[in-house]
């Protein structure tokens, strides 16, 4: 075989294998992984790799679906079945699938295995490189499908009987929750966090905005703190599939509830839109 895949027991040739689309690879990027080369069909440094597989799996509580030595024996064994031996071997795990959701689903996670040709190179020529800000975690406002840290976020609210995870950075700003955005009343003014590299642009939230203006709501787009949240009037969080959610407590502490008059007006504008706007 020149190229090998392998899915949850299932063999073929790499560019011939499907995996299903409710693999929480296809929703959230939800796994780990590793990456390691074979020569003469022997993989270099297995144990290693294995082992360092099964920690990442264990800090996002993934549940690998077969023991160390039984992923060892099925990777020399797949190792065998290629047309040579020198190859980049590569294993990955994800949380299961199902519907989407962020919350975990039950069982065990999905074994992915991908055999390739590949030769170490030792002869390479020196390199130019060049650096640059490490923004890998301050890209929030891309929907990107690596969603590991909201996952990690929601199944903590879930567990702590919440609806959301509310983020903060150093300082206290307030930015989103791990899968809605999240704004504030506060004396007749609706916050919400500015449009920036720290928050996702909500369609929700762009149209609770338009609503705010249509009913004469002063609208300021600025950041707030996490005190400014647990003495707001009003706590909203929007996302497309819940776009105008009221909050009553935070952190096990009462919190808004002040202005219903405020937030009546916004949940009827924003459900009336949405009525009219998908009417036949």
């Amino acid at each position: 075989m020149k190229e090998l895949g392998y899915y949850n027991g299932r063999i073929g040739e790499l560019n011939e294998m499907m995996v299903p689309m409710n693999d929480r690879a296809c929703w959230f990027g939800d796994g780990v992984y590793e990456a390691g080369m074979c020569r003469n069909y022997h993989v270099f440094t297995l144990d290693e790799h294995v082992n360092r597989l099964y920690r990442s799996a264990s800090m996002l509580e993934i549940q690998i679906p077969v023991s160390k030595q039984e992923l060892k024996d099925l990777l020399n064994s797949l190792v065998l079945k290629m047309d040579t031996g020198n190859l980049l071997v590569y294993c990955q795990v994800t949380r299961g699938g199902g519907p989407r959701s962020h919350a975990f689903p039950d069982g065990p996670a999905n074994l992915w295995i991908t055999l390739r040709p590949k030769e170490l190179n030792p002869d390479m020529e020196p390199v130019s490189l060049i650096t640059g800000e490490d923004t890998r975690f301050f890209h929030c406002n891309i929907k990107t499908l690596n969603l590991i840290p909201s996952v990690m976020a929601n199944e903590k609210a879930r567990r702590a009987g919440c609806y959301e995870h509310v983020f903060y950075r150093p300082g206290g700003r307030i930015t989103e929750c791990s899968h809605s955005n999240v704004h504030i009343i506060k004396d007749g003014v609706f916050y919400t966090a500015p449009l920036d590299n720290l928050i996702l642009p909500g369609i929700a939230r762009a149209h609770l905005i338009s609503a705010c203006c249509r009913l004469g709501i002063p609208v300021h787009e600025t950041p707030y703190l996490l005190e400014d949240l647990m003495n707001a009037d009003e706590i909203i969080t929007s996302s497309s599939t819940a776009p105008c959610v009221r909050a009553c407590r935070v952190d096990g502490k009462d919190a808004g509830m002040k202005r219903p008059d405020l937030y009546n007006a916004l949940h009827e504008a924003i459900f009336n839109e949405y009525y009219k706007e998908t009417n036949d």
